[in-house]
């Protein structure tokens, strides 16, 4: 009887309670084809352990859309996101089909937060977001084209207007603007369970993957779960983010020049890659992140006849030094 008490017991928070207060970011990058998902909350990897932090809500689908599933985290309601985007439904389409599909039926979507991201057939960025009035206040979300912001048990509107704010004004790639966006949430009780503890949360993630990364081995995938007392995970995350910088392979002085470069573009029958690297691996994704064309570059001008139906294609170089360029392809009749 006690066994049975104490799984009961455990069922319940796993179900319900992981990453129930949090501030999130999920977003995409229409030029380069990367899909980013950031938050930080006020559970940690010591208060349920297992969870691994807020990380918990995290899933990309890479080439594909970001899902984030908060305000009483549910295993099931995020597997069944997956499965939905899987099939080609769009963001809004999700959250309508969770709506009607709650894992704990009738009316249990009142309690749920989701964010959701992808690409639409034409490698356009659509976004949606619900929060369920049973999300505890404050609560609330940003929508913009190609992002969702979301947050509930927060200190105020502010928190979100911050994030979004930042995100907005940030220059540089997708996961310098994801960590800049999470750095307007770095404010004492942003999360506001956490005031007292002086932090904005416990837990924190950034997570970015390119067109054709594993779902087990995105190019960027950085976790804080846990901390001291009084440590700040937002600033934790910016020390391993900079470091992770600080190792990427080395760019020339000229670094936009030495790019590899597409043209013509829009393209039909053939495109050329210019190369001023000494040789590099070329790889093709559509829309859903499948592969569908590769082939080894030389230093110089490459000219490669594709046989490809109409559409937005994205383009990803790795060249000899690992370093990776993405590029976004137009492909007409």
């Amino acid at each position: 009887m006690k066994q049975a008490l104490l799984l009961s017991i455990f069922l319940f928070y796993s179900g319900y309670f992981y990453a129930q207060d949090t501030f999130s970011i999920v977003a995409v990058d229409t030029l380069t084809g990367e899909i980013g998902s950031a938050g930080a909350s006020c559970l940690d990897n010591i208060q349920f352990p297992g969870s691994n932090g807020a990380i918990i809500i995290s899933d990309i689908l890479p080439g594909r859309g970001a899902i984030h599933t908060q305000s009483y985290w549910h295993a099931t309601n995020q597997a069944n996101a997956r499965l939905r985007m899987e099939e080609g439904l769009s963001p809004q389409e999700i959250i309508a089909w969770l709506k009607a599909n709650d894992a704990q039926g009738g009316f249990g979507w009142v309690n749920r937060q989701y964010g959701v991201v992808d690409f639409d057939p034409q490698g356009h960025p659509r976004s949606a977001a619900l929060t369920g009035n049973g999300c505890l206040d404050w609560k609330g979300h940003r929508l913009g084209v190609n992002y969702a912001i979301q947050g509930n048990i927060l200190l105020g509107p502010q928190i979100l207007d911050s994030m979004e704010a930042r995100f907005l004004a940030a220059t540089g790639s997708l996961s310098d603007r994801l960590m800049a966006c999470l750095q307007g949430a770095n404010v004492p009780g942003a999360d506001s369970r956490c005031l007292q503890n002086g932090t904005s949360s416990l837990s924190a993630f950034l997570r970015v993957a390119k067109p054709g990364d594993a779902d087990d081995s995105l190019w960027l995938d950085l976790n804080v779960p846990s901390l001291p007392t009084g440590m700040e995970p937002i600033d934790s995350l910016q020390r391993l983010y900079n470091q992770w910088k600080m190792v990427l392979p080395a760019q020339e002085p000229n670094a936009v020049w030495q790019a590899p470069k597409l043209f013509p573009n829009p393209a039909s029958g053939w495109v050329n890659v210019q190369l001023p690297a000494q040789k590099a691996q070329l790889m093709v994704f559509d829309l859903s992140g499948r592969a569908i064309f590769q082939k080894q570059l030389q230093q110089g001008d490459n000219r490669l006849a594709l046989q490809i139906p109409a559409g937005v294609y994205f383009v990803r170089i790795q060249t000899d030094n690992q370093t990776v360029h993405t590029l976004r392809l137009v492909w007409t009749d």
